[in-house]
């Protein structure tokens, strides 16, 4: 394999506009890890109607918090991860890309999230579950058009949900035009 990744942690990934999978559909996904082993990253776009008051009921901060919890992805929804911006406030995280942390002390991010509000949700996303890709799988899907690399942001990790998340991080990298396009091009 190649000894230079395509994709680094820290990349993101955005779903081309014809990929109907519905774990991804419209999906930005922020790569954790790629080796040749195989990557794992966490849809940053999809919220739930989970917060983590309902992930950690007994926990003194979190179980009366209403912070909101993403979908990281179709595997193992018995997870909580997070990633952040904020490694003075949340340290021992694991640096992605210099400017992205992917977890650290829960005691401090219980209290960094139960703070500011404005400033946790600008700084901060919670995750359940994860995506995972073989070795090898993730190579072929790019090569076969389902993903397009795109430099990470911070607004495109903590700023918009959803399809407009999808629209503002595709812009950067597609055509112009390309994000209007229909998944199916029977639905024109």
């Amino acid at each position: 394999m190649n000894e230079e990744l395509l994709v680094t942690s820290g990349t993101l990934l955005v779903a081309w506009p014809d990929l109907m999978d519905p774990n991804f559909m419209h999906s930005v996904v922020a790569v954790c890890q790629h080796s040749e082993d195989g990557a794992y990253g966490l849809v940053t776009n999809q919220r739930t109607t989970f917060t983590v008051r309902d992930l950690l009921p007994d926990h003194p901060l979190l179980g009366k918090s209403s912070f909101p919890v993403h979908l990281g992805g179709p595997v193992d929804h018995s997870t909580m991860q997070f990633l952040h911006r904020v490694p003075k406030e949340i340290p021992g995280g694991l640096c992605l890309d210099g400017e992205l942390w992917l977890g650290g002390e829960l005691e401090a991010m219980a209290r960094f999230a139960c703070g500011d509000a404005s400033e946790a949700s600008r700084s901060l996303r919670v995750f359940l579950g994860y995506s995972g890709w073989g070795a090898g799988q993730l190579e072929d899907e790019l090569k076969g058009g389902t993903w397009l690399p795109a430099a990470s942001t911070r607004e495109a990790i903590f700023g918009e949900e959803g399809e407009p998340a999808w629209r503002s991080v595709i812009r950067t990298v597609g055509p112009e035009g390309f994000d209007d396009l229909p998944p199916e091009v029977s639905w024109n």
